[in-house]
């Protein structure tokens, strides 16, 4: 059989009933009875180079009489005339990046039947979008086809909806750690988040409908870098306001590892052996009612900073100032074995300051004689840790330990010491104290036992109301000398 026709050479094939149609390099031709069937395209062939060079591929008859044509950049579909079926995708053409099948043709079933090699060998495999390994080119031709006469089931979901999920993924994880406040809850929450719209769009996507969640996982994930982000930039301000607060009260040689060991501030504390202080400035009260507000609070100020100073530098903390008074603790909140010699040595150094102190009245015009101090240290167990609600909390020292060391200072008063060290203190030493001196024992209030007390030799005379503490019972605590709650 030979056919007049100006086609290169034949590439399919495609029969129904008598007419047989030809799909050659640059046209699909239709021949019935060994001649060009003219009811076809007016001359029996359609041209299908689409601009690219190269034209058609494979063709298959449709049961209703359509063809449909592969062609390296788009599918085809013709009617028994030769024209382009405009109820295929508008104009009857349906553009795709394809690539060349070996055959194609109709099955019994009605069914397209792509026929092509799949042999690694051969060198037909592509890599797509979605397929992950290779595929075979006959294999995308098919898969392609059947998209097309499928009518392209997939559509992209609305542009809202992909802007909302960027939006919420955006957002969950900063507006989560800012209402709960714990950074790792909110970021699981993000996380979960994030899964929740992948599973959604492979729903939606199994159901027709395509979600852009490039854009909105990338936005999850950057709301939980920058809620990370605040969150520790936020918790390392705090820290260092923490730090700086601490370090007023505790030597700055201690405050990174109480900020370390901390489990945050919260209410309660723990069992610590170690040593607590309670001094004042003797006749303060009665000095200040001579002198106007601006000169109490600068003489003030100046004693308190001499002795804080003296406090700090022996690694004790300081709890609370009381006025003129001070109450410090030595051993905690840190642990330190060696807290009695620690606050003795610190009043050694409060005593030896006293003369620069006074010596800053004498230039000032404000005091000439000077004054005296009282000190009490008590060794022993105490409950240190913060008090009060959670509203407002302050840090101290609780105990009877507490309680002995504040009734001792008020037991200087009247005396030649300074300084009453009580004999747990001086049992309590790691290093030698060759300047203490036996003072006596001593009846306490609210204690049955008495009281061994010790002082410091070569202290300045006493002032004419003197008397021993092995004596009489003196009572501590009054207006002056406020004690701290019982613990």
């Amino acid at each position: 059989m030979r056919v007049e026709a100006r086609m290169r050479a034949s590439r399919a094939l495609a029969v129904l009933a008598t007419t047989a149609t030809v799909a050659t390099a640059g046209a699909v031709a239709a021949i019935s009875g060994g001649k060009l069937d003219t009811t076809f395209g007016g001359d029996g062939r359609v041209v299908t180079d689409l601009g690219s060079g190269q034209g058609a591929v494979a063709v298959a008859v449709l049961t209703d009489g359509k063809i449909l044509v592969a062609a390296p950049t788009a599918l085809l579909r013709y009617d028994s005339s030769g024209a382009l079926d405009a109820t295929f995708d508008g104009d009857g053409i349906r553009p795709f990046s394809g690539f060349v099948a070996a055959d194609m043709a109709i099955a019994p079933d009605g069914k397209i039947v792509v026929v092509g090699s799949s042999a690694p060998s051969l060198q037909d495999l592509h890599l797509t979008s979605t397929s992950g390994p290779e595929m075979p080119g006959p294999e995308i031709q098919g898969v392609a086809a059947w998209t097309a006469i499928e009518g392209f089931p997939l559509r992209s979901g609305a542009g809202w909806i992909n802007a909302l999920l960027v939006v919420l993924l955006g957002a969950l994880t900063p507006l989560a750690a800012l209402r709960i406040r714990r950074i790792m809850l909110a970021v699981v929450l993000g996380l979960i988040g994030i899964a929740a719209v992948l599973v959604a769009a492979q729903l939606a996507f199994d159901s027709g409908t395509i979600i852009t969640v490039v854009y909105a996982v990338a936005a999850g994930i950057a709301g939980i870098v920058v809620a990370a982000g605040i969150h520790g930039l936020t918790v390392a301000f705090e820290r260092e306001q923490a730090r700086d607060a601490f370090a007023r009260f505790v030597p700055e040689a201690v405050v990174d590892q109480v900020l370390q060991d901390a489990q945050g501030v919260r209410l309660g504390g723990v069992r610590r052996e170690g040593t607590v202080m309670f001094s004042d400035l003797r006749g303060f009260t009665s000095f200040s009612e001579s002198l106007q507000p601006e000169q109490v609070i600068e003489a003030l100020n100046m004693y308190l900073t001499e002795m804080s100073e003296a406090i700090l530098d022996h690694g004790g903390t300081l709890v609370a100032y009381m006025g003129d008074g001070i109450m410090a603790v030595f051993g905690a909140p840190l642990q330190q074995d060696d807290h009695a010699d620690r606050a003795l040595e610190a009043a050694r150094d409060m005593l030896s300051r006293m003369e620069k102190f006074n010596g800053y009245l004498r230039e000032k015009g404000l005091n000439e004689g000077g004054f005296k101090m009282g000190i009490g240290l008590n060794s022993g167990p105490v409950m240190s840790g913060n008090v009060g609600s959670e509203r407002r909390l302050e840090y101290t020292a609780l105990g009877d330990t507490t309680n002995t060391a504040a009734r001792l200072e008020g037991m200087t008063k009247g005396t030649p010491h300074q300084l009453f060290v009580a004999d747990t203190t001086r049992t309590m030493l790691t290093r030698p104290a060759d300047d203490l001196i036996e003072v006596g024992e001593a009846e306490v209030r609210g204690r049955v036992a008495k009281v061994m007390l010790w002082s410091l030799a070569d202290q300045p005379a006493p002032p004419p109301e003197t008397h021993t503490p092995a004596a009489e019972s003196v009572e501590a605590g009054d207006a002056e000398h406020p004690l701290p709650p019982v613990g």
